[in-house]
């Protein structure tokens, strides 16, 4: 690839790097995308193993992303849903707690449970607040930690047993020092949309992203060694561009890119596990409300997507943070006390550390996003640079692009960001 000119190169084809590629190429500008890994996807992916689809880590599609919309059509992903609830193992069994407006009864079903009504109304008035008022109203809010905003609306029983695990999942990590304004995004998103993920696994998502792509434009197994100003230097060879967008983790971008802020990330793992007989048959999210575990959740997923396990099997993805330490043992004797279930004939398929991980997000964020102009022709896209999600990995790439074609003189496509991170 030496001598090799491009309009625009595009290092990194994860989420970030495959919007900004796609919004250049709306717009007719011709751009190079390379790729250190021999596959597209970044974070996102699925491996077949023994005839399972493992996901690279506990990863789902939110239909309420306008960014991912605005790209692809989310009826090719032909998604299978979880149900809009959480099962929570309390010390006094476990618990069955349901989105009201999806499931009618389902706060009432709990009547009996831990939780005071009083609280659980508390919480839902919470999440649809943040569901229903404007981006910008939310932006407008002071920016602290979202422990404060959390403890000062909701009792201690609903905020550590129910809210604190289900968030950790989200952030990987307790959502103590997490942003408010972050928080209330994500929130937003969850209590708008519907969650799901494909029937042929998350790479799915990926091939949509790239279909579309110019044939040659996308280079697998390209390690970028560093970048100098708009030229970039491969294992491959030097290659020289009008503009540039690193579009990869945070810390490889800090590594490309001297000065850039590089966040903290936190790393979640996933283990799956297989079973001739599902723990549960509702594909429905389930938490440890008594920390004791030290695991964030876990999910029959093909309890939703069927094509993920053989015929006749089940497939269990149990998460949690990677400062827990959790061996596969440990991982198996808290799924079987969070499902009430003897595990010993469970079978280890595989063990997922999600590194890169979840991009921290403490207060204040600047207005929910970081800059992608570097300068001297110089970008950078990912959800470092909005918030740490799959709709902020792909608002960033948008970005990028917008802010490349305003630089090369070309016309921007797409009208306004695609949504907020």
């Amino acid at each position: 690839m030496t001598g090799v000119h491009a309009d625009v190169i595009v290092v990194g084809a994860g989420a970030a790097g495959l919007s900004a590629a796609r919004w250049l190429t709306r717009a007719g500008v011709p751009v190079l995308v390379i790729e250190a890994a021999e596959r597209p996807g970044g974070r996102i992916g699925t491996d077949l193993v023994d005839g399972y689809l493992v996901d690279r880590g506990f990863q789902v599609v939110n239909t309420a992303y306008p960014a991912l919309r605005a790209l692809i059509d989310l009826d090719r992903l032909q998604l299978r849903y979880f149900d809009h609830a959480v099962l929570v193992r309390t010390e006094t069994g476990r618990h069955r707690l349901a989105d009201p407006r999806r499931h009618p009864t389902g706060l009432l079903s709990d009547l009996t449970g831990p939780y005071d009504t009083v609280e659980l109304a508390h919480l839902v008035r919470l999440a649809l607040r943040c569901g229903y008022q404007g981006v910008h109203t939310l932006r407008e809010q002071p920016d602290v930690p979202a422990d404060l905003v959390l403890s000062a609306q909701l009792g201690p029983d609903v905020l550590h047993s129910l809210v604190e695990p289900f968030l950790t999942g989200v952030f990987g990590a307790a959502p103590l020092t997490t942003s408010s304004q972050v928080l209330a995004m994500v929130v937003r998103s969850f209590v708008r949309g519907r969650i799901g993920v494909p029937a042929a696994g998350m790479t799915r998502l990926v091939e949509l992203l790239a279909a579309p792509l110019p044939t040659g434009s996308l280079h697998l197994g390209v390690p970028v060694e560093s970048v100098e100003g708009t030229t970039v230097h491969t294992a491959d060879g030097t290659l020289r561009a009008g503009a540039v967008v690193v579009a990869t983790d945070p810390a490889t971008a800090g590594r490309l890119i001297g000065g850039l802020d590089v966040p903290e990330q936190r790393v979640l793992v996933t283990t799956y596990h297989t079973a001739l007989e599902a723990p549960t048959d509702r594909p429905v999210l389930v938490l440890d409300g008594t920390g004791r575990t030290g695991v964030a959740n876990s999910v029959v997923l093909s309890n939703a997507a069927p094509g993920y396990a053989p015929p006749g099997h089940a497939l269990i993805a149990t998460t949690a943070p990677a400062e827990a330490g959790l061996d596969e043992p440990a991982v198996r004797r808290a799924a079987g006390y969070l499902y009430g279930v003897d595990t010993a004939d469970w079978r280890h398929l595989a063990t997922v550390r999600a590194d890169p991980g979840l991009v921290a997000a403490p207060p204040p964020q600047p207005c929910l996003r970081r800059p992608v102009v570097v300068g001297d022709g110089v970008y950078v896209a990912g959800d470092h640079r909005d918030t740490p999600s799959l709709q902020g990995a792909l608002v960033s790439g948008h970005r990028a692009a917008r802010a490349v074609l305003t630089f090369l003189g070309a016309q921007p496509v797409g009208g306004t960001v695609a949504g907020h991170g």
